[in-house]
C-alpha cells in the first residue's frame, strides 16, 4: 500500500539558514529578496501560490493562482468574479497566499485582506494576455458543472469565430484582485525539522519581528 511508502518519505533540510539579524525591516524588501532568488534559481513557476479563502460558513477552500505583481499596495492576481474563490472572496476579504519554493527549501506565507483592482488595471493585463488564454476567460464559467469537456471545446470553437480578428474585450465577470498583507511569514528548512520561521506582523502601522517555534 502506499501507506508503507508515505510514511517513511523523510527529507532534512540543509542548504539555506535564516536569522532575525539577516531579516530586512520591511518584509515587502524581504519578499523580493527571496522571489528574485528563486527566479535566478529557475524554480519552476516561482508566483505559483496557493490561494486559500473562506466562505459564509467559515468552510476553507485552497487553489494555486499565478501571482501578477507586486509593490506596496499588495500583492495581485487575477481570475474569475464569479468562481468559488470569488464568491468566498465576496463575503470574507480575508485570505491567505503560501508560496512553495522547494529547490530553496523555502516558503513564504502571507495573509491579508483583498479587494478587486481598478478596472483599468484588469483591461490592461487582459489585453497582454495570448489570444488563447482570453477567450478562454470566456468560455469557461468557472466552478460550474459541466456535461463534458467537449463543450468546453465546443464553447472554445464559437468564440474563435467571434472573435477571428483577435478583438477579444475583457469579460465582466474576470478581472484582479490585490491583497494587502498584514502579517508575513519566511520559513526557511533546516536540519531535524528545526526549521527558522520568521514573522512579520503589522502592530499599529509597523512591521513587527519575532522568530516562531518550528
Amino acid at each position: 500500500m502506499s501507506n508503507s511508502i508515505i510514511n517513511k518519505l523523510r527529507y532534512d533540510y540543509s542548504s539555506k539558514t535564516f536569522d532575525e539579524k539577516d531579516a530586512l525591516r520591511n518584509p515587502l524588501t524581504q519578499f523580493d529578496v527571496w522571489m528574485n532568488e528563486a527566479l535566478q534559481s529557475e524554480v519552476m513557476e516561482p508566483n505559483a501560490l496557493v490561494l486559500s479563502t473562506v466562505d459564509s460558513m467559515s468552510k476553507p477552500s485552497s487553489r494555486i493562482v499565478l501571482l501578477r505583481g507586486y509593490d506596496e499596495n499588495g500583492f495581485v492576481f487575477f481570475t474569475n468574479y464569479n468562481s468559488r474563490k470569488g464568491d468566498n472572496m465576496d463575503v470574507n476579504q480575508h485570505v491567505c497566499l503560501n508560496f512553495f519554493h522547494q529547490s530553496l527549501e523555502r516558503q513564504i506565507r502571507i495573509e491579508g485582506v483583498v479587494q478587486k483592482i481598478a478596472t483599468a488595471a484588469s483591461d490592461e493585463y487582459f489585453h497582454s494576455r495570448p489570444l488563447g488564454s482570453r477567450l478562454g476567460a470566456w468560455a469557461s464559467n468557472q466552478s460550474e458543472k459541466i456535461a463534458s469537456r467537449e463543450v468546453l471545446e465546443s464553447k472554445q470553437k464559437e468564440l474563435e469565430e467571434k472573435f477571428a480578428d483577435g478583438n477579444v474585450p475583457r469579460p465582466p465577470h474576470w478581472g484582479g484582485y490585490v491583497c494587502k498583507p498584514n502579517y508575513y511569514e519566511f520559513w526557511q528548512g533546516r536540519n531535524s525539522r528545526l526549521h527558522d520561521r520568521i514573522a512579520y506582523e503589522l502592530t499599529n502601522n509597523h512591521w513587527q519581528i519575532a522568530r516562531l517555534s518550528p
